[in-house]
């Protein structure tokens, strides 16, 4: 990842945080979706990873990158309702690198 990658998803990280933590749902998108629950933000996780392909098989390469900045956006929100960070998810693909993909998969507990 670009350092430039890692400084978008760190401040995106910490604007997120922040309006859980203010809670204030008239004023912010995140705060309004986080009170619905965490079943309606994984379902928007849900629905923003549909788009992301709807879009690479049959939209243009700027809109997959539209779709797919929703879907981390989303993501990003999810990971901070659960108190995870991209932190931990870079932790765990660091962990992955130089695993072969199937042997990785096979080593998962059933």
């Amino acid at each position: 990842m670009s350092k430039a990658m890692g400084e978008t998803l760190g401040r995106l990280e910490a604007v997120i945080r922040d309006r859980l933590t203010a809670g204030e749902s008239e004023a912010s998108y995140v705060a309004s979706l986080a009170a619905k629950g965490r079943g309606k933000i994984a379902q928007k996780v849900g629905e923003e990873a549909v788009e992301a392909v709807i879009a690479a098989v049959s939209e243009d390469d700027a809109a997959l990158v539209g779709e797919a900045s929703d879907l981390v956006f989303h993501l990003s929100i999810l990971l901070a309702d659960r108190g995870l960070s991209w932190d931990m998810i870079a932790a765990e693909l660091d962990r992955r690198h130089g695993t072969s993909g199937h042997a990785e998969k096979a080593a998962r507990p059933k």
